[in-house]
C-alpha cells in the first residue's frame, strides 16, 4: 500500500486500484467536492508522473481514452484547481510524490496495462441524481432525465422557451467546454432531430456562463449523461496478450513477495529498489 496524504487531497494505491480523496479545505473546487471519492483501477490508466514547480509540483494521472466519462466530456480542458486527477503537493512532499508516481508506473509495467482506448467505461461516472448551477441557468440530472431551469441572468429566448426537460433516449450528445477569452464556456445538450441554435445565450438545450472559469460542476453533469449513453468506440484496444508461463508469473510473485519484505523491514529503500529494477528487467526479457 503506498499513499501520499496532502492538503489537496490523499491518494491511495494498493496495486490494484488508485483511491482518489479530495481534500476538505475550503479552497478545493466545488467539483472535486461534489465528485468525492474516485476509485480508479489499474487497467484504466495510461500513465502517471510527478512535474516539479517552484513551490513543490503536482501528481498527474493520465487515464486512457474511453476508460473515464469525465476524461471524455472535458478533453484536457478541465484546469488545475478543478481536476481530480491532479494532486498538488507542497516541496516539503515532492519525494514521496516522485516515489508513489513510480510504485504506479512500475505496476502498469509489470502488468503490461495497454495504453490504447477502451470499449467500455471502467469508471461509472458521477453518481446520480446530480445538479450544477452555473451563468443563466441549472442542469440537473436523475440518471434518465436532463432538465435546464433558467434563472435571471438567462437571455430572453431562453425565458420565454421556459424550462427544458427531455429523456436521455432523446440526446444525440452532450457537449462541454470551458470559458475562455471573451467566449462562454458552456453545457450543451444536443437533441436528435433538431438543430442546434447558432449561439449558447439563445439555445434552449445549453447552459452557458461567462465569469465563473470552470462553470462550477457542470463538467459532472455531463459526465454522468455521457456514462449512460449508449457508446460506440471504433478503435478498439489491443487484444491481451496470451496466457503468461510460468517463469513469467514465478517473477510476479517473486515481486509481490520483495513488496512484503519491504513493507515489513527486512530490505532497506535501496536493497529493494536494485531487486525490484532487477525483477521488472527479467520481466521484459521474459
Amino acid at each position: 500500500m503506498t499513499e501520499i496524504a496532502v492538503p489537496d487531497g490523499s491518494w491511495t494505491f494498493n496495486g490494484e486500484v488508485l483511491r482518489i480523496v479530495p481534500g476538505s479545505d475550503n479552497d478545493i473546487h466545488e467539483l472535486r467536492r461534489t465528485l468525492g471519492e474516485v476509485v480508479v483501477p489499474l487497467e484504466a490508466i495510461a500513465g502517471v508522473a510527478f512535474e516539479p514547480g517552484r513551490k513543490g509540483g503536482h501528481v498527474r494521472l493520465r487515464l486512457r481514452k474511453g476508460a473515464d466519462p469525465l476524461s471524455d466530456v472535458v478533453a484536457g480542458a478541465l484546469g488545475p484547481p478543478a481536476d481530480p486527477y491532479r494532486l498538488s503537493v507542497p516541496k516539503n512532499r515532492s519525494g514521496t510524490a516522485e516515489y508513489f508516481a513510480d510504485e504506479i508506473r512500475d505496476m502498469l509495467l509489470v502488468y503490461q496495462t495497454p495504453a490504447g482506448p477502451c470499449e467500455d467505461f471502467l469508471l461509472p461516472g458521477p453518481n446520480v441524481p446530480i445538479t450544477a448551477t452555473a451563468g443563466d441557468g441549472t442542469a440537473l440530472f436523475d440518471g434518465e432525465r436532463v432538465r435546464l431551469e433558467w434563472n435571471g441572468f438567462a437571455g430572453s429566448d431562453k425565458q420565454k422557451s421556459g424550462p427544458q426537460d427531455f429523456a436521455l433516449s432523446e440526446l444525440a450528445g452532450v457537449e462541454w467546454r470551458p470559458q475562455s477569452g471573451m467566449g462562454y464556456g458552456t453545457l450543451r445538450f444536443r437533441i436528435k432531430g433538431e438543430r442546434t441554435a447558432p449561439t449558447p445565450q439563445k439555445d434552449p438545450h445549453c447552459v452557458c456562463w461567462g465569469i465563473q472559469r470552470f462553470g462550477g460542476a457542470t463538467a459532472l453533469v455531463a459526465a454522468a449523461v455521457l456514462a449512460r449513453m449508449p457508446r460506440h468506440v471504433a478503435e478498439l484496444p489491443p487484444a491481451p496478450p496470451p496466457g503468461a508461463d510460468d517463469a513469467h508469473d514465478a517473477i510476479l510473485r517473486r515481486l509481490a513477495e520483495l513488496g512484503e519484505l519491504y513493507r515489513s523491514g527486512v530490505l532497506t529503500d535501496e536493497e529493494f529498489a536494485v531487486a525490484k529494477q532487477a525483477m521488472i528487467r527479467r520481466l521484459q526479457d521474459s
